[in-house]
Formats: C-alpha cells, sequence, structure tokens
C-alpha cells in the first residue's frame, strides 16, 4: 500500500517537474518574443532576446503556478510585463541617467512608451497564455471542465450583442474606434461590418480565454475592461496598421492621437464582460444548476433587493467620504451643468443621489465577488475607475451637450476628478462588503446553505490581483501619459 507521505512526495516532485518545465518554455517563448520586439523597435536584437528570455525565466519561477488558464495567464502576464515596463525604462534607467524633477520622468515616460507596447504584446501576452495554457491542462482534473463550444457560442453570441449595442451607439456619431488604424473606407456599410466583425472576434476570444475565470457580473466586467485595454494595443496599434500596411507608430504622441479609441475598447469590454456572465449565467443556470440541491436559499428577486439596499447605503456613503475632494477641485459646483454652476447645497444633494445610484449598480454587479474586505476595496477602486469613464468622460457630457469629447486633453483635464472616484469606489466596496458579510454569516449558521454559500466566494488564488494592477494602473496612467 502507499503511504500518505509517499503520494505527497510524488506530487511535489511533480510539481517542481512542471516547475522547471514552466520556467523553460518561459524562457524560450519570451526570448524569442523579445527579438521580434526588438526588431520593431529598431533595437539591439541581442539585448531584446535577453531581457525577454530573462522576463520568461522570472515568470516561469513566480507566477506560472497562478496561471491557471489562458485567460489568468494573460492577465498575469500583461500584469508582468506592465511592472517590468515600470521598474526598467520608467524606474532604473532614467534614475541612473540622473533624470529629476516630475516633468523630467514624465517626460521620461512618454519617450518609454514604445517600450510599454512592445512589452506587453511581445512579452507579457504570448508568455502569459502560453503557461497559462499550460496549467490548464495540469490543473483539469482539479478545475470545472472546460467546454470549447460553450465558449465559442457564448462568446460569440455576447460579442455580437455588444458589437449591436456599441455600433449603433458609435456609429450614430460616425466613430468607430474598434477598427481605428485600419484607414478610411469607400463604404460606410463596410465600415459597420467590420467593426461588428471585429467585436465579434473580441468576444469570441474572451469566451475562450475567460470561460473559467467568470464568476459574476462585476469580475466579468473587470476581465473585460482588462481584455479592452490590452486589445486597443494588440488592434489599433499593432495588428490594424500591419494589415493595412502603413508603418508601425507606437510614439506618444500617436496614442494620444487614438486615445478616443482606448475609451472605446474599455466601454466596448465593459458591455462585452456584462454581456457574456448574463448569458453564460443563464446557461449554467438552465443545464447546470437545474437540481434542488443547487438552488439559492432566497428567491432572486429578495436577493436583488439585499443587493440593491446594501448598494444604495455604500454609494450614499461614497459620494458623503468623496465630496470634500469634489468641493476643493470644483467639480462639485459645476455637477450639473457646464455653464449652469448650483449652489453647494444642490449640488451635494444631486451628487448623493446619483451617487446611491451608481452604488445600486455596485451591488447587483458585485456581490460574492471578495473573500475579504481588502480585496473587495480593490474592487472598488476598479469601480471607481470604470465610471470615471463612464460618467465623466462619456454620459455627463452625452446628456448636456449631445456630443463625447474622449480627446486625451479632455481625459487629462478631468483627472481631478479621478481621485474623488477611486475614493468613492473603495468607500461604497467597504460599506457594501461589511453588510454583506454581517449577511453572509447568518446563512453560514445553517447547515443546509453554509457550503453553498462558500462555494459562490470568489477563492483567493485568482488572477484578480494582476487585473487589479493592470487595469487601475493603464486607467490612471494612459490619461496622464497620453494627455
Amino acid at each position: 500500500m502507499f503511504s500518505v507521505s509517499g503520494v505527497a512526495t510524488q506530487r511535489d516532485d511533480r510539481g517542481r517537474s512542471f516547475h522547471w518545465v514552466d520556467s523553460l518554455w518561459g524562457l524560450a517563448v519570451g526570448g524569442a518574443g523579445g527579438a521580434l520586439g526588438s526588431a520593431l523597435l529598431a533595437t539591439s536584437p541581442a539585448r531584446g532576446m535577453m531581457l525577454g528570455s530573462l522576463f520568461g525565466l522570472a515568470f516561469g519561477l513566480l507566477f506560472a503556478y497562478r496561471a491557471t488558464s489562458s485567460g489568468a495567464g494573460l492577465i498575469w502576464g500583461l500584469g508582468a510585463a506592465f511592472l517590468l515596463w515600470l521598474v526598467l525604462p520608467v524606474g532604473i534607467l532614467p534614475l541612473l541617467a540622473g533624470s529629476g524633477g516630475t516633468m523630467a520622468k514624465l517626460a521620461d515616460a512618454r519617450d518609454q512608451f514604445p517600450e510599454l507596447v512592445a512589452y506587453l504584446i511581445f512579452l507579457g501576452m504570448p508568455v502569459g497564455v502560453t503557461l497559462g495554457f499550460r496549467g490548464s491542462l495540469r490543473r483539469k482534473r482539479e478545475m470545472p471542465p472546460f467546454l470549447w463550444w460553450r465558449a465559442i457560442i457564448v462568446g460569440g453570441f455576447a460579442g455580437v450583442l455588444g458589437g449591436m449595442i456599441f455600433g449603433r451607439w458609435s456609429s450614430a456619431g460616425d466613430f468607430f474606434p474598434l477598427i481605428a488604424g485600419l484607414g478610411e473606407f469607400h463604404s460606410r456599410m463596410a465600415t459597420v461590418g467590420l467593426q461588428f466583425g471585429v467585436a465579434t472576434i473580441i468576444g469570441s476570444s474572451f469566451g475562450l480565454l475567460f470561460q473559467r475565470d467568470v464568476r459574476g457580473y462585476g469580475s466579468s466586467m473587470g476581465w473585460g475592461l482588462g481584455f479592452g485595454i490590452f486589445w486597443w494595443f494588440l488592434g489599433p496599434l499593432t495588428l490594424f496598421p500591419l494589415i493595412a500596411r502603413t508603418p508601425l507608430d507606437w510614439s506618444a504622441d500617436h496614442g494620444g492621437e487614438l486615445f478616443g479609441s482606448l475609451v472605446g475598447h474599455i466601454l466596448y469590454g465593459l458591455i462585452l464582460g456584462i454581456a457574456y456572465a448574463a448569458i453564460d449565467r443563464s446557461w449554467v443556470k438552465l443545464f447546470i444548476e437545474s437540481d434542488p440541491l443547487n438552488r439559492e436559499p432566497e428567491g432572486p428577486g429578495l436577493l436583488v433587493l439585499h443587493s440593491l439596499g446594501w448598494g444604495a447605503l455604500g454609494g450614499l456613503a461614497g459620494g458623503l467620504v468623496s465630496s470634500p475632494v469634489m468641493i476643493a477641485t470644483g467639480v462639485l459646483p459645476k455637477i450639473a451643468g457646464l455653464d449652469t454652476p448650483l449652489s453647494i447645497f444642490r449640488a451635494l444633494l444631486l451628487h448623493l443621489l446619483v451617487s446611491a445610484l451608481i452604488g445600486m449598480t455596485f451591488g447587483v454587479l458585485f456581490r460574492r465577488e471578495s473573500s475579504s474586505i481588502g480585496l473587495g476595496v480593490m474592487w472598488g477602486w476598479l469601480f471607481g475607475v470604470i465610471w470615471w469613464y463612464l460618467g465623466p468622460m462619456t454620459f455627463l457630457p452625452l446628456l448636456l451637450t449631445g456630443e463625447i469629447d474622449w480627446r486625451a486633453s479632455t481625459a487629462s483635464a478631468l483627472l481631478p476628478s479621478l481621485m474623488a472616484h477611486l475614493i468613492y469606489g473603495a468607500t461604497t466596496a467597504l460599506v457594501f462588503l461589511l453588510l454583506e458579510r454581517r449577511y453572509t454569516q447568518e446563512l453560514l449558521l445553517n447547515p443546509r446553505t453554509a457550503a453553498s454559500e462558500l462555494r459562490r466566494v470568489r477563492p483567493v488564488g485568482t488572477p484578480a490581483p494582476a487585473l487589479w494592477f493592470f487595469a487601475l494602473g493603464m486607467g490612471v496612467l494612459l490619461p496622464i501619459l497620453l494627455g
């Protein structure tokens, strides 16, 4: 008979074996990607290959065990590549060169923007996806079953739905952000059809990558946000110019010209994430959780009411905490009009009302997404960044003027309100999670519902930390860098 210690030793040996194999895979893929990126940047291929090899080796040693799927690997790879860019071209190298002052550091970061694109496309993406695919094969028995046809059908349909919603909105203003960089087309029908096709491709690839990582509406919206930002680097900045046979331009100035396309990708990613979660959850309810053992302890209507109420209280608290920042930056007195300032009292009441309504959306989207208060606050920060792009950048000017202004200079002028949105998101999440935790603890007292409740809470070992770092960092940095 086999002893328990013998089985554990075999598993440890197998884990160490995969550990080193992953590192070798990372070294090979990273070296190839670094050489290709250096060729496009017109820098030393040997230097690029060495840097890529070291990146892949380090990723295999430090992050491969967390890359449990292709989507998780992609997010961890993008986060690691972004960190590498912050440490080397923006951090250590300017420090060694003696650059001083905030403006000098910002200028250095703008000059190194092409390096950021190369790191994400040729280091983070190939290394992360490769090791994530290996991780999914290694943990196949431990993970939920992956259904290719379900991913393609649900992802493709979500892409079609997102393309219909976003395409109708963007085409009304004769602006097609998803195909920016492909050049002009003679037929409007061809332009609309091409944007619709690109949206469908993005949706299908989203389903293939993130089927196992989608647990709720909020997290799916987060994956969509990160995936949309990544597609802006991959599509308009890289693939589409190559398809159109135009020279690649990875400069910060060109990125600033395409900033409107970035906002469009972010909004499309949010729509795609929510649509995918809704369709996939309906699929699960119909074909997987239709038996009585997996039913909720309370009706869905009561659960929605709980989420709306807790979210409204959280949003109200977030509005109160963020209002001093909005008053100090001059945003609050003009909240109801660009040219018609309101009194502080009336503007504060309107701000609190809108904050409570937005908080309700947080309650519905992010229920059961966090295993701790600290992780929930990170989702709140991400929620704040999302609403900064949706609110001051999109909905507010659309309601007031009938037009949107997605220029980088406009985003740079709205940066003071971004801090208020981050404070609002964190406070809303904190209050909501405190109320949700109290309710969940009551359910855990009942043995019949304890096991099902614990299964629904997002586990700690997920790519969510990498998503927070990448999406928050890019969402805050790009308006500063490109504006």
